[in-house]
C-alpha cells in the first residue's frame, strides 16, 4: 500500500465504542452510522430463463476468494434463476456455501440458494467487503434449519451494520480491497499454473503404463528404465500402533495430518521414543501417508529425532534418490497402483505395509534419478514460495477486514 495509490491507513486513537474503525484512511474523522442491511441493499428476485446469459452455481465460485472457477463457470442453458447485473453481489446463503460470494462484473443468472444484492445509497465494492467482515458473518452464520441450514433473511436484513457516512470513504475502502483481491487472484493464478506445470511434468518425465522410457527426458540418457517393486528398492516400515502419551516437549511425533510440513505440536518423551522406535526417520528418508489419505509423500530434512504413527509408512533406501522416490510416488502410474491395493471398505481407508512393498515402480540409473529429483525439488520450492506469498496476502486481507470494519 503506497502513497502513490492513495492507500494509506492510519491508527485511529479513538475508542471503537465511538463507532469508528481501528484503521482508517487519512482525512476521515466522522463516526460511522448504523444502518439496517435492508436500507443499504435490495435483495433481487427477478427470475429469468435467458439461455444467452451465463449461469452461475455454487461450485462455480471459489469459496472465500470471490472469483469464478474458470474450469466450470459460464454455462449457457435454459435453467431458471435470479437475474443479476454488473455491481450486484451474489452471496451463498446455504451451508456449506456461506463463503461463496461474488462481485459481479458481468450480467448473468444465479442458480441455487444465492441471495443477490443490489447496493442502494452505498458503494457496491464496500458492501461486497462488508459481507466478508466478522460482524456480517456472525449474523449470516446464525443459520436456521437442520438438514440444510441457511441464513435467515428476515434476521440478516433487519440487522444493523456500521458503515461510513461518506461515500468517498466507502469507495476508498472498496477500492483498497478490490486491489488486494486482484493481487491475491494474480498470485493464485500463478500458483495454479505452477501446480499444473508440476502435474504435466509428472506425466512426461516418468514412463506411462507399459512404456520403458518417459516421453520427455534429460539429455545423455537412453537406457530403458527397470520395473521393480518398492520393497526391492527400499526398506519399508510403519510407525507405532499405540497412541502415545503426549507432552509439551521432547521428540516430535508425526501423523498423517503432518505430512506436508513434517512438523507437529505433539511430542513424546525421549524414553518412550527409545523404547518404541528401534528404527526411526532420518535425514533423506521418505514418509508417505497410508491411512485416510493415501500416497502423499515428504522427505525428512532434519537430523533431529522423529517419532511417527502407524498412519505413515517410512522408506529407507540406499538405491534411490529420495527426491526421485517422492516424485515417483506422486506420479499417476504409482498413485493408481497404490489405489488398487487400498482397502476402500476400511474406515478410514488404508493400504497395508506389505501391499505397499508390492507396488511396481519404474527406475532409471541413479544419476538420472538425481537429475529428475532435483528438478522436482526446485519446482516444489517455487510452489512453496508462491503459496507462502499467497497465504501472507490472504492474512493481510483478513487482518484489514477486522481492523477497517466495525
Amino acid at each position: 500500500m503506497t502513497s502513490e495509490n492513495n492507500l494509506y491507513v492510519e491508527k485511529n486513537k479513538a475508542e471503537v465504542s465511538k463507532n469508528v474503525p481501528e484503521l482508517r484512511f487519512k482525512g476521515f474523522i466522522d463516526a460511522w452510522e448504523l444502518r439496517k442491511l435492508s436500507d443499504i441493499v435490495v435483495r433481487l428476485s427477478k427470475s429469468s430463463i435467458n439461455n444467452q446469459l451465463p449461469k452461475v452455481e455454487f461450485e462455480d465460485v471459489i469459496a472465500g476468494e470471490g472469483r469464478l472457477n474458470k474450469d466450470v463457470s459460464h454455462k449457457f442453458d435454459d435453467r431458471k434463476g435470479i437475474l443479476f447485473e454488473p455491481n450486484n453481489i451474489l452471496y451463498g446463503k446455504l451451508r456449506p456455501y456461506l463463503k461463496n460470494w461474488l462481485f459481479a462484473d458481468f450480467k448473468g443468472i444465479a442458480l441455487g440458494d444465492f441471495w443477490v444484492f443490489k447496493p442502494i445509497n452505498s458503494e457496491p465494492k464496500f458492501i461486497y467487503c462488508l459481507i466478508q467482515s466478522d460482524n456480517y458473518q456472525r449474523v449470516a452464520n446464525d443459520t436456521s434449519g437442520t438438514k440444510m441450514p441457511r441464513s435467515d433473511w428476515k434476521k440478516v436484513s433487519s440487522s444493523y451494520f456500521s458503515i461510513p457516512r461518506s461515500i468517498e470513504e466507502q469507495e476508498k475502502i472498496g477500492n483498497l480491497f478490490k486491489q488486494l483481491d486482484n493481487t491475491i487472484t494474480l498470485h493464485q493464478r500463478k500458483l495454479d499454473k505452477l501446480k499444473l506445470l508440476k502435474k504435466g511434468y509428472l506425466q512426461q518425465l516418468f514412463p506411462k503404463n507399459d512404456d520403458k522410457v518417459p516421453k520427455v527426458r534429460f539429455s545423455n540418457y537412453d537406457e530403458n528404465w527397470e520395473l521393480r517393486k518398492l520393497n526391492e528398492v527400499s526398506d519399508i516400515y510403519d510407525g507405532t500402533h499405540q497412541t502415545p502419551q503426549y507432552q509439551d516437549e521432547g521428540v516430535m511425533f508425526l501423523s498423517v495430518e503432518n505430512i506436508k510440513t513434517l512438523t507437529s505440536s505433539k511430542f513424546i518423551s525421549l524414553d518412550a521414543f527409545k523404547s518404541e522406535f528401534k528404527i526411526s526417520p532420518q535425514k533423506g528418508d521418505v514418509l508417505m501417508t497410508r491411512i485416510g489419505d493415501i500416497g502423499t509423500a515428504s522427505i525428512v530434512e532434519t537430523d533431529e529425532d522423529l517419532a511417527y504413527y502407524v498412519s505413515l509408512a517410512l522408506f529407507k533406501s540406499k538405491k534411490m534418490s529420495p527426491y526421485f522416490l517422492k516424485a515417483s510416488i506422486h506420479t499417476p502410474f504409482l498413485q493408481d497402483q497404490l489405489w488398487q491395493r487400498t482397502l476402500h471398505i476400511a474406515f478410514p481407508k488404508k493400504i497395508n505395509k506389505n501391499e505397499i512393498g508390492q507396488v511396481p515402480i519404474k527406475v532409471p540409473k541413479l544419476e538420472e534419478q538425481i537429475n529428475i529429483g532435483e528438478f522436482f525439488q526446485e519446482l516444489e520450492i517455487t510452489i512453496i514460495l508462491r503459496q507462502s506469498k499467497l497465504d501472507k496476502l490472504k492474512s493481510i486481507k483478513q487482518s484489514l477486514l477486522q481492523k477497517m470494519f466495525i
